[in-house]
């Protein structure tokens, strides 16, 4: 029916346009947030990821993690390695792409400065949520975000 087909449009504006303006906040939080610190909001996530496994992560791993391509990554790391918050497991010859990544101490100190910054903003962005819609919600999120990776594998599928 007619009145179906403009709910489902409107759910389409309000979910696409709902979801590219989250994006923007937290792009513009990671930036500005990294920022203060001397950093890039790129860094944000490898920073992260590398903060909460501290056995050390590959480059690999870090690409699957961060959901970026391999170069996005490899520049990341070089350049989070340069200025001394990450090191290779093994300084023996050049840094390969199975090489483990560990944090510095420069490294550690600057983490402990973003869980806070990572704590303030998510609470900021559930503020007037309670713990049950905080869970149904992120519940909702998986679900929507499997079935659009789904979706996009098959069309990617039926167009090679």
């Amino acid at each position: 029916s007619t009145s179906e087909v403009l709910d489902m449009f409107d759910r389409f504006e309000k979910f696409a346009l709902t979801i590219a303006q989250i994006n923007r906040c937290i792009q513009k939080i990671k930036s500005t947030e990294m920022t203060d610190l001397g950093l890039k909001g790129n860094h944000t996530m490898c920073l992260y990821y590398l903060g909460k496994n501290s056995e050390g992560l590959t480059s690999s791993e870090l690409c699957t993690l961060c959901k970026e391509d391999k170069a996005a990554i490899s520049r990341t790391i070089a350049e989070l390695e340069s200025a001394g918050y990450v090191k290779p497991e093994s300084t023996e010859g050049k840094r390969e792409y199975r090489t483990k990544l560990h944090l510095t101490k420069k490294g550690e100190g600057v983490i402990c400065i973003l869980d806070t910054k990572i704590r303030n903003a998510v609470d900021s962005g559930g503020n007037g949520l309670t713990g049950e819609q905080r869970q149904t919600f992120y519940a909702a999120l998986d679900i929507i975000s499997a079935n659009l990776e789904k979706f996009t594998k098959e069309k990617n599928n039926e167009n090679n």
